[in-house]
């Protein structure tokens, strides 16, 4: 199948042209774009009628769909009471997908604060445990949960903390943020072998099975050699990475199929549309 691509939300081009979600299809479709990550990050909003309408409209347009989950999730809190609500914000958001058709939910892992990295960790094992468990009894158990590596070198959400979290459970799925990580590294992400060596840990931590179907998030990111990451950014910017041309030739090489979600600030289409020709490119090359 290979990999797919499209984006988080809609461009500025959609909202400059278009008005509905109803539109959405046929402007991912005039990109050749055959994903798309629904955004709840400031909540699940989205009501069941028109999510409904707008699963069935990607359905017949083959676009394969999946959820952002509120963005104040944190699976590592001290208090109790916010790791209980970060569950029912997953359940929510499975619910919407599950009512959209999607197949995925990606969540964030939360933060350090002031406690060690190790203590937040196995706070957040527990939580996503806790969240499998649920998502089983409310009939969910079908859609993937992906926790997602973090840019800000205080979040929790390094590459081996979301492959620990991963391995709770066979269907969680890592949400590999190549820009999050090379922000969190200070530009770590500079060389094919940087990013071979995060192919190879997600193998050897969760098999070749969930490598070749990992949910990716992917753009250029400021960064500070203090905090990370510190503002999403194009394509065209020339002073950070990470660049997706090294990775798109060994997903083509690796014959993967992850699904790549651009989250570009304002051309997120435009460059996800500029990352499957790359990857397209590579693909008819290991082909002849």
């Amino acid at each position: 199948m290979g990999a797919i691509f499209g984006p988080a939300g809609n461009s500025d081009s959609f909202k400059e042209k278009y008005k509905s979600l109803e539109q959405v299809p046929d402007y991912l479709l005039s990109f050749g774009l055959s994903a798309f990550e629904y955004q709840c990050g400031r909540g699940v909003k989205i009501n069941r009628q028109k999510a409904a309408a707008f699963g069935s409209q990607c359905r017949e347009a083959d676009i394969r769909l999946s959820v952002h989950a509120p963005y104040y999730i944190s699976l590592s809190s001290v208090e109790e009471e916010k790791r209980d609500n970060s569950i029912r914000y997953i359940l929510q958001s499975l619910e919407a997908a599950r009512t959209m058709g999607a197949t995925r939910i990606v969540a964030h892992s939360g933060s350090c604060g002031k406690i060690t990295r190790e203590h937040a960790l196995e706070l957040a094992l527990d939580t996503i445990r806790r969240a499998v468990q649920a998502a089983d009894e409310a009939g969910f158990g079908d859609i993937a949960i992906c926790p997602e590596t973090m840019g800000k070198v205080n979040q929790l959400g390094t590459l081996d903390e979301v492959l620990a979290l991963c391995s709770v459970d066979e269907r969680l799925i890592p949400c590999i943020d190549f820009g999050h990580l090379n922000a969190r590294t200070f530009g770590g992400l500079a060389t094919q072998q940087d990013y071979l060596d995060i192919l190879d840990a997600i193998e050897n931590k969760l098999g070749f099975d969930r490598l070749k179907v990992f949910h990716s998030h992917f753009s250029k990111i400021q960064y500070t050699l203090k905090g990370g990451e510190k503002l999403h950014l194009t394509f065209e910017d020339q002073e950070y990475g990470p660049e997706f041309e090294p990775l798109a030739e060994l997903i083509a090489k690796k014959n993967l199929s992850p699904t790549f979600i651009c989250e570009s600030a304002g051309t997120q289409a435009e460059d996800a549309a500029e990352m499957k020709r790359m990857y397209e490119n590579y693909k008819k090359e290991k082909e002849l």
